[in-house]
């Protein structure tokens, strides 16, 4: 195994070599390269001396000074210098299994990469790891990393996630925290399932990990397209509050005895329950803010910050702000703490109901475009509108349905800003003080 060289950076160490393309890395100071966290733990040394093959099969040894992370100038065919590692899970709560025919291929492929947890923090099941990269994790210390538990009862982990190696996986956690590493762990709780008495000894278990950094609770997301999938209930305002409940109490034995609240209920829990949710100093450190949780703090706190900071508008545009239902009410809330400040602020806060994936998705991130643009235009609305940027695609052209940012536009008659997650950008968007 090697990884093939796709070019090479002028003037770069690399090049100065006299390293090619077509060229593959066989090792680095005599570790094998297989992917991209070989390459970059191994390339970091000041003192290389690379194994290569070129093309035509002759291999010759290469000998490299630079500084310490100086990068050596190598590009790949792909970032990871190797094919993303597919779920072979099957779990009956996937959300991808629910997504309707005729999508854009890429959102049908599951992955369950240990290196994209390490890269973008992305969650693993640890039912994909081979004992090489096991070691690899505990030989570079590769921490945190993200993984999907969702029960520690291996039968039923085995039961929720059809897959008969489900349960024995789960000793590559006492392996992990024995080594140090860090992990944040995330429990899709599924009513009648994996909550209740489920839920208590998966928390027991989970908090005599003294490496075990977070622990978050999300529920299930069910859309209308679960044919011939099992038959799963959401939870309710009394179910959401029994997790909360379990979720803090476990929070605060932690915070007591350790110093640290490693257990939390995501948001959507406490609006489910019709609950407050807690203050930003509640979430600690914020080490599961992309699963959901203390995100509506956060941005509550910043944004109450930023409108205290911000400057008088000039002439700002009549203005949407389109999210999902979830956020609504806290979107809602900052709006009505600027216009408090700022009288002259003309904005109108839209919440859009997810008819594509169905009412049960409440979330911005799965709004859709084809959505967007029916509700948008059954009310009056103004020149600009502004959305999550993780409505969008990584490139910010597409939404899910393939609707793109100028359908909107065009259809709409508006100019159209996506706004990334971040309190004072969005303040300064709804200022009118976007660059738009």
């Amino acid at each position: 195994m090697a990884v093939t060289v796709k070019s090479v950076q002028p003037a770069s160490k690399a090049f100065k070599k006299g390293i090619q393309s077509g060229d593959e890395i066989l090792t680095i100071n005599g570790n094998t390269i297989l992917d991209v966290l070989d390459y970059r733990f191994y390339q970091d040394e000041q003192r290389l001396k690379l194994e290569i093959r070129s093309e035509n099969g002759r291999l010759r040894t290469v000998r490299i000074h630079k500084g310490q992370y100086e990068d050596l100038g190598l590009e790949f065919e792909t970032y990871l210098m190797d094919h993303e590692h597919a779920c072979t899970n099957n779990c009956i709560f996937c959300f991808i299994d629910q997504l309707p025919t005729g999508m854009r291929e890429s959102l049908y492929f599951k992955d369950d990469d240990s290196r994209l947890s390490f890269l973008f923090g992305n969650y693993i099941t640890l039912t994909n790891l081979s004992e090489h990269e096991i070691k690899r994790i505990i030989t570079m210390h590769i921490s945190p990393i993200n993984i999907s538990v969702h029960t520690t009862n291996p039968e039923l982990r085995c039961r929720m996630m059809h897959n008969r190696f489900a349960g024995e996986k789960l000793s590559l956690l006492s392996r992990f925290d024995e080594a140090g590493i860090k992990m944040n762990c995330q429990l899709v709780l599924v009513p009648g399932y994996n909550d209740g008495e489920e839920l208590r000894r998966t928390l027991t278990d989970l908090m005599a990990y003294e490496n075990v950094q977070s622990v978050a609770a999300v529920p299930v997301g069910l859309t209308k397209y679960r044919e011939n999938l099992p038959a799963l209930e959401p939870f309710n305002q009394q179910t959401a509050g029994q997790v909360i409940d379990m979720m803090e109490a476990f929070g605060q034995e932690s915070l007591t005895k350790t110093g640290e609240r490693r257990a939390y209920a995501s948001d959507e829990f406490y609006l489910t329950a019709k609950r407050d949710i807690p203050p930003a100093s509640f979430y600690g450190s914020f080490d599961q803010l992309d699963n959901g949780v203390g995100m509506w703090a956060l941005m509550r706190s910043q944004a109450l910050k930023a409108i205290q900071e911000s400057e008088k508008p000039q002439d700002v545009e009549p203005t949407i702000l389109a999210t999902g239902m979830l956020a609504a009410p806290l979107m809602q809330e900052i709006v009505d703490k600027l216009k408090e400040r700022w009288p002259m602020v003309n904005c109108t806060v839209l919440p859009v109901r997810n008819d594509f994936f169905g009412e049960r998705i409440t979330v911005a991130g799965l709004v859709t475009g084809g959505d967007l643009i029916k509700q948008l235009n059954a009310i009056p609305h103004g020149q600009r509108l502004l959305i999550p940027e993780c409505m969008l695609r990584f490139e910010n052209d597409l939404f899910l349905d393939n609707v793109s940012v100028e359908d909107v536009e065009a259809q709409c008659g508006v100019k159209l800003i996506a706004v990334p997650n971040d309190a004072y950008t969005l303040i300064d968007a709804l200022l009118g003080k976007d660059g738009n």
